[in-house]
């Protein structure tokens, strides 16, 4: 029988990340996918169909769903009223009925967030984890997270679905995080810090390159969760006909929140960037990944490093100062500069670098790795371009 996928809300940044490994890994060369889309369109692909049309309409959906074998639900709208409900709850209503009755039908994956375990509204005095009871903060997007998790385990109880849920928090990618700290009309997210300060002061705090530092009401910096791209994608694979994702729940997240305190920290220390507490009434959290690295050994490649200072001489190569070397959510590859080489073995998981920042072809200490390998262990030494080096010329061992 045809293994096909089918998502909806493909034409988004998950949806787009996850069509192109589906379609660039030999391990799922035997999927075809389908994309349910309502107004934008993907790229051609020949592995690749399109049906168009409202998630809201049953009949549309009864057409997406022929012959699929997999679903991957992503759509949703954010604080939209007029809206939530038809795409989040009658749409997710219609893919379950027309996947109980399907006689192709394998397995659903929903990707849903930390919204409803009440994100950063609400204080947790421990790490959170699946059994955190269901807490929606104000708001129809995060009362629709809730309603699709309990929708799709009432579907476990009620008809035994084989089904699993991937809870995610802010999914990054790109220079998302840095926009995210800008006081300017172009920040990425919330909150919109010049609300917050007003239009005068934020303006202020743009002309002196001034970095938020997120504080709950306690005056103590937030920590807060983040996932990149790359890592929830891999997550979806992983669940994909897993025996262990069966009616199950993960928290899909870096193994730790990001320090806003620890943030402003590094910046003022290497780039001299000052810093302002911004007074808020949000308060730190850490989602907990453990399930779902004990269950479907999966890991995240990414966390929060940090370039070295500007001006740096490495290589026969200065480093140029560029406000692209702000603090990036960073690959662990497990390689260390020439420069500076490591005493300890690294051991190579990936072929490539991914850095959290665009244009990282040009930013300082970012390796291009050509052979996984590791010389202090005793294998062959990798084949290393380090792009601080002007010449980029090759350099082997670590």
């Amino acid at each position: 029988m045809p293994t096909r996928i089918l998502v909806t809300g493909a034409t988004g940044k998950v949806g787009q990340a996850f069509l192109s490994r589906l379609f660039s890994d030999s391990r799922y060369a035997e999927f075809t996918a389908r994309a349910l889309v309502h107004h934008r369109l993907l790229e051609p692909h020949d592995r690749l169909e399109v049906v168009r049309g409202s998630i809201a309409d049953r009949a549309t959906v009864e057409q997406a769903m022929e012959g699929v074998t997999h679903v991957l639900h992503l759509a949703t709208v954010k604080e939209t009223p007029e809206q939530i409900m038809d795409v989040a709850i009658k749409g997710l209503f219609w893919l379950l009925e027309a996947a109980r009755t399907s006689p192709t039908f394998r397995q659903f994956i929903l990707i849903g967030g930390d919204a409803s375990v009440g994100h950063f509204f609400y204080r947790h005095p421990a790490p959170v984890t699946e059994t955190q009871q269901l807490s929606a903060y104000p708001g129809c997007y995060a009362l629709s997270k809730v309603l699709e998790e309990v929708m799709l385990e009432q579907y476990y109880i009620q008809y035994d679905l084989n089904g699993c849920c991937l809870r995610a928090p802010w999914i990054m990618e790109k220079d998302d995080f840095k926009y995210s700290l800008s006081f300017g009309e172009d920040v990425f997210g919330g909150p919109r810090w010049r609300d917050l300060v007003g239009a005068a002061q934020a303006d202020e705090y743009v002309r002196t390159r001034t970095i938020p530092v997120m504080v709950d009401p306690n005056g103590v910096p937030v920590k807060r969760n983040f996932v990149h791209v790359d890592d929830l994608v891999s997550a979806i694979c992983l669940a994909l006909d897993h025996p262990a994702a069966r009616q199950q729940l993960f928290n899909i997240c870096m193994d730790e929140p990001v320090d806003y305190g620890a943030v402003a920290e590094y910046l003022a220390r290497t780039r001299g960037l000052p810093s302002v507490k911004v007074p808020t009434p949000f308060w730190s959290t850490w989602l907990d990944n453990s399930k779902a690295r004990f269950l479907l050994g999966w890991r995240p490649e990414y966390d929060l490093r940090y370039f070295p200072p500007q001006g740096a001489k490495v290589g026969p190569g200065e480093v140029e100062s560029s406000d692209r070397e702000l603090p990036h959510i960073h690959y662990r590859g497990g390689l260390s500069c020439p420069g500076k080489p490591s005493s300890t073995c690294n051991r190579i998981s990936s072929t490539r670098p991914r850095p959290f920042w665009p244009n990282w072809a040009s930013s300082p200490h970012t390796p291009f790795v050509t052979a996984a390998a590791c010389a202090a262990c005793g294998s062959a030494a990798p084949s290393v371009t380090w792009s601080c080096c002007r010449s980029r010329a090759s350099r082997s061992g670590v």
